[in-house]
């Protein structure tokens, strides 16, 4: 079955999760990804942790259905199979440090006019300019820098994002970016530079929380798990211990919530909560009122008032339960892919399509491919021992 993306080649200098993401979702619509590691070393998320039968679980994540080359980029042997590799490459991706690839001549200028139908996209925290572009940029780091912790976690303190948000902001804007290329290639012939920076796209992602804190107005407090500036949204306890997720978005929910899951209509007439404005400028009051009707029942029971009143919830799953979860196995959102430890589960990608399945080919053991590669630009078995030999592969 064609897939979107085939006969599409990607070489790859990539470390971490956002390159590693972008490119990802590439192979998964069937383009040809080469991954460019250091030999002996690869990957430094390769050692992140040994969670998934010893290998690391961001990696198993990331970089399924690749092939990994081992390419010591500032040998001249090694310099010289690169070169050879991008001849027929479409896309360039590389989130090396700052200045690297210009270093390495790998920038969009130095290969644009020998090869003018490829697209060369840069990944890096701050951008290919500006005072902040040597400056090292981390997800965490990111993080904090766009504004994202200021209005996360609770009154007391902020909070992180339990996954690397940043990354996956910047990887998500690089894998469209590419596309968005190469639909433009396709009608002018030619390659474009794309220069993605962790830091702008977090804050796209931070433009709610601007605008409500347009002109020096207040930003949105930090609220935990419930909503910052929509009230009742968030987690609310049962009297069996559990916790039940809902969120109310309109007066007509309002008054449903108030008649059919609290049972007391009264407090639609009560002025203090007329409004989301005033509910949010009275939640400790609410919350205390809903906290009491909730007490006296199960878990359960408070969704099946929610249910009944056409309100949205949800359960407080942790990772075990999503494992598990009902609505991903209905749709048979699970299948298996190879590693070099044995089959793993994984997520097939959101975004289900009739016209093809996409690629979800193994996860390479470090250079499993170099042999392979090198074969197919031409290098002899006496080169390639060579090179090994000089520690060049």
């Amino acid at each position: 079955m064609s897939r979107p993306l085939d006969g599409i080649k990607v070489v790859s200098l990539e470390h971490a999760i956002a390159a590693p993401f972008c490119t990802r979702q590439l192979a998964d619509l069937g383009a040809r990804v080469i991954k460019v590691e250091r030999p002996g070393v690869g990957d430094f998320a390769r050692a992140y942790d040994d969670r998934v039968q010893g290998m690391a679980s961001h990696f198993v994540w990331t970089n399924r259905s690749k092939e990994s080359l081992t390419l010591d980029v500032k040998h001249p042997e090694a310099q010289k199979a690169l070169a050879k590799l991008l001849e027929d490459a479409d896309v360039l991706v590389q989130n090396l440090a700052p200045g690297a690839a210009a270093r390495l001549g790998l920038s969009f200028d130095a290969l644009h006019e020998k090869h003018p139908r490829l697209i060369v996209c840069n990944i890096s925290g701050y951008g290919d300019d500006g005072p902040y572009r040597d400056k090292k940029a981390y997800d965490l780091l990111i993080q904090s820098e766009s504004g994202f912790l200021s209005v996360t976690g609770s009154q007391a303190e902020p909070a992180k994002a339990g996954c690397s948000i940043a990354d996956i902001a910047a990887g998500m804007y690089a894998y469209t970016n590419i596309l968005t290329a190469l639909i433009q290639r396709g009608k002018t012939g030619k390659g474009d530079c794309i220069d993605v920076s962790m830091l702008e796209s977090m804050v796209e992602w931070m433009n709610y929380p601007l605008y409500y804190a347009y002109e020096g107005a207040a930003p949105p407090p930090r609220a935990g798990a419930a909503h910052a500036t929509i009230y009742p949204y968030g987690p609310f306890g049962a009297g069996d211990g559990r916790t039940v997720m809902l969120g109310l978005q309109n007066e007509r929910e309002w008054g449903a919530f108030c008649q059919i899951v609290l049972r007391q209509p009264e407090l639609t007439l009560d002025h203090r909560f007329a409004s989301n404005s005033l509910r949010v400028a009275n939640r400790d009051e609410l919350r205390t009122i809903i906290l009491a009707a909730f007490s006296t029942i199960t878990a359960e029971q408070v969704v099946q008032r929610l249910e009944e009143a056409q309100i949205a919830n949800a359960s407080v799953n942790e990772m075990h339960d999503v494992w598990q979860h009902p609505q991903l196995k209905a749709r048979h959102r699970w299948t298996e892919v190879p590693t070099p430890e044995g089959p793993v589960p994984a997520l097939l990608p959101p975004g289900r399509a009739q016209s093809y399945t996409p690629r979800m080919d193994g996860v390479p053991s470090l250079g499993q491919h170099t042999r392979a590669i090198l074969e197919e630009l031409g290098w002899s078995a006496q080169a390639i021992e060579a090179m090994h030999r000089e520690g060049a592969v």
